[in-house]
């Protein structure tokens, strides 16, 4: 099968770092503001100039065709949705959607996610198969921390699988797809955590903590990734209501990490074992680990009991993928240093819209293309290689002049070829400054025209790399062109 090469190496060229924007001070001088005004992107949004544009465009198309590999369609839903289409879907996360005032009769939101809208989509629109993805932006009322890629506004890139299938297949191609995409990437070592909600529900159950308590106990679980069990284990007690006693019992499941060996060990759990919605998800997570074998890319993969994703809507199978950073030459565990994707099983949403609550079980995931543009992003910055912003493949240029006429018309036959040509907005322009733009901007060819190639029916062609020259026929030109560049 073909695999695209890595991102990067299609990202770095010699094009010259682009131009820094304006400093707060001297933004501050334009027309027809109040004296000492800032002008500025909301808090939690940013503007993006052409380099970070391209970096940006190139890295959701990597992504986009691995979704396409994969056999998924496009869909696009409302950047606004009814705030009772989003509310009491998110559970603590609540709190982060962007409520608008009544619009017009309608009480409105900006989405949160694109998962609660697929399900409303599909609900709406009577549909029990698909798979598809959609790439957009969404919006959290969050505190941005705009250097790990987190913000108010933001694009999210999910993949779901919707409709009745034999278990654990569908389950099984979203974590091969994280794992793709990650490796093309390289950005270097991950894991992707696997664990089970109806698992997580049964660890709870049988360390007697009520139902009710649950989805609340959950959401404290998902926070072991990023503080000590000991706050963990004081937010239960003291926020949640739960004793001591039962926190300790949960601490002794939810710390385990491992691999079919743990999993086999928890099916020998006498506790667990008697429980059948850990039983079950013990079985489905034994079933996705073979699957994940054949894939194989187990050695990327860990069942860890402490992964929660506190999202209300999960059911079952629920996965996130970590960046891994090793602390120093001593240390054999890696560290996490970022989530960059995470999903799961989420058989109940669609039936929480549908009248007759008829269920649509659907799997997906959401690739954190923000965090990930983020390292890309650094890391371009940290090298001494530049990102060419354009795609421009030949610059139209003349020896002489008085020969715009001749320029104008060259191009036209490019551009009607599907060439990506420019000119220089010049009557005369001089040679010298034509070759240095295209230096300074990656344009690889020249097609230049003079009074003798117009003479003789050709076209000077000049590789901007190498500065070699040839006359190629004019009838010749485009099939050199294309040649020449699919070359690069």
């Amino acid at each position: 099968m073909f695999r695209p090469p890595p991102l990067l190496l299609l990202l770095l060229t010699r094009c010259p770092a682009p131009r820094r924007l304006l400093s707060a001070s001297r933004q501050g001088q334009g027309q027809g503001r109040a004296v000492g005004s800032v002008l500025k992107t909301p808090k939690g949004t940013r503007d993006h100039h052409p380099a970070q544009a391209a970096l940006r465009e190139r890295l959701l198309g990597s992504v986009v065709a691995c979704f396409k590999r994969h056999g998924a369609a496009a869909i696009d839903t409302p950047v606004l949705e009814l705030r009772e289409t989003l509310m009491g879907k998110y559970g603590d996360n609540a709190k982060l959607i962007y409520e608008l005032q009544d619009q017009g009769g309608e009480l409105l939101a900006l989405r949160y996610d694109l998962t609660v809208p697929f399900a409303r989509y599909l609900a709406m629109n009577k549909i029990t198969n698909i798979k598809r993805y959609h790439i957009a932006k969404v919006y959290r009322r969050d505190n941005p921390a705009t250097t790990r890629g987190r913000y108010r506004e933001f694009y999210q890139c999910d993949f779901d699988i919707a409709g009745q299938f034999d278990p654990m297949l569908p389950d099984a191609e979203c974590l091969k797809i994280v794992h793709e995409i990650l490796s093309d990437l390289q950005l270097g070592d991950f894991l992707i955590k696997v664990n089970d909600r109806r698992i997580l529900n049964g660890v709870f159950a049988v360390c007697g903590i009520p139902e009710s308590k649950f989805i609340t106990t959950c959401s404290t679980i998902d926070k072991l990734d990023k503080v000590p069990w000991e706050e963990v284990k004081n937010e239960m007690v003291g926020e949640k209501g739960l004793s001591p006693e039962a926190a300790d019992r949960i601490g002794e499941y939810v710390q385990l990490h491992g691999g079919l060996d743990l999993i086999e060990q928890l099916l020998q759990d006498p506790k667990l074992s008697q429980n059948k919605l850990a039983k079950e998800g013990l079985g489905d997570v034994k079933l996705l680990f073979e699957y994940l074998t054949l894939f194989g890319i187990t050695g990327k993969i860990s069942f860890d009991l402490s992964l929660a994703r506190g999202l209300d809507y999960y059911t079952g199978v629920i996965y996130e993928a970590v960046l891994l950073q090793q602390q120093n030459d001593h240390v054999e565990d890696p560290v996490s240093v970022g989530s960059v994707a995470g999903g799961g099983r989420y058989d109940g949403l669609v039936g929480m819209f549908d009248p007759k609550g008829r269920k649509v079980p659907c799997v997906g995931v959401s690739i954190g293309i923000e965090r990930i543009f983020s390292i890309l992003e650094q890391r371009v910055e940290a090298s001494e290689e530049k990102i060419r912003t354009t795609e421009t493949q030949v610059l139209v240029a003349s020896a002489q002049k008085k020969l715009l006429e001749e320029r104008l018309k060259l191009i036209s036959e490019l551009w009607d070829a599907g060439i990506k040509a420019e000119i220089l907005y010049k009557k005369n322009p001089k040679l010298l400054n034509q070759l240095q733009y295209c230096e300074e901007t990656g344009i690889p060819l020249v097609a230049i025209v003079g009074e003798q190639e117009l003479k003789d029916g050709v076209v000077k062609l000049r590789d901007v790399a190498t500065r070699e020259e040839v006359n190629i026929r004019r009838e010749n030109l485009i099939e050199e062109i294309r040649m020449r560049t699919s070359q690069l």
